[in-house]
């Protein structure tokens, strides 16, 4: 009988240049994972209730990817000096949450408010952060609500700031204020959340009917 002879195993050896090939291909990732953005604040305002809260509830239809994340709001920083551009101000500049500012002929879901009386005007953090202010801002008297929202529909001056010099707010955070006053019909307040540490904001629009 013959014995069996068993295969010899071969020691395979990275080649010099496969090895090279290996540690390009490790330093890529790392640098691509280095320089990956990162979801690191996120939110939205609920009360008065936002659009891009509006479409995460469902209540409003048609909305586009916004209804999975109405936290996402978010671009530069600066406003109104900077920041997205009129007519894309309520979707943060982003063109895929152009729903956002589509008037839909004024027909946007309102709450009802009250000029000149308190109010507390509230955020939902999804992941908070570091920041700057907050700010609210609402629209003239005699504004068109079937049009995209622009930096000449707004007051000059937001009516309420609450300053935060670089602290984080809690995960749900109400600021106590007053609805501005001498406004009646239908309005538009923009939240502005000014990230203290990042180029960015995050921005939310919500429609209210004194």
């Amino acid at each position: 009988m013959c014995p069996i002879r068993m295969p010899m195993r071969r020691t395979v050896r990275p080649t010099r240049r496969a090895g090279a090939a290996a540690l390009g291909i490790g330093v890529a990732a790392g640098l691509a994972f280095a320089v990956a953005p990162t979801a690191s604040s996120h939110g939205y305002t609920d009360t008065p209730i936002s659009r891009q809260k509006l479409c995460a509830n469902r209540t409003v239809s048609d909305c586009g990817p916004i209804q999975w994340e109405p936290q996402s709001v978010e671009g530069l920083k600066g406003f109104p000096a900077a920041g997205p551009a009129d007519g894309r101000i309520c979707a943060g500049g982003h063109s895929e949450f152009a729903q956002l500012d589509d008037p839909r002929g004024g027909a946007w879901p309102a709450t009802a408010v009250t000029a000149g009386q308190g109010y507390g005007f509230r955020w939902q953090f999804t992941a908070n952060h570091a920041t700057t202010d907050i700010k609210y801002y609402v629209t003239r008297n005699g504004w068109d609500p079937t049009r995209p929202l622009t930096r000449a529909a707004l007051e000059s001056q937001p009516f309420l700031t609450v300053a935060y010099n670089g602290a984080r707010p809690a995960m749900t955070t109400v600021h106590q204020g007053a609805m501005p006053s001498g406004k009646t019909g239908r309005h538009m307040i923009l939240a502005v959340w000014t990230v203290h540490d990042t180029p960015n904001a995050f921005y939310a629009c919500s429609d209210v009917q004194f």
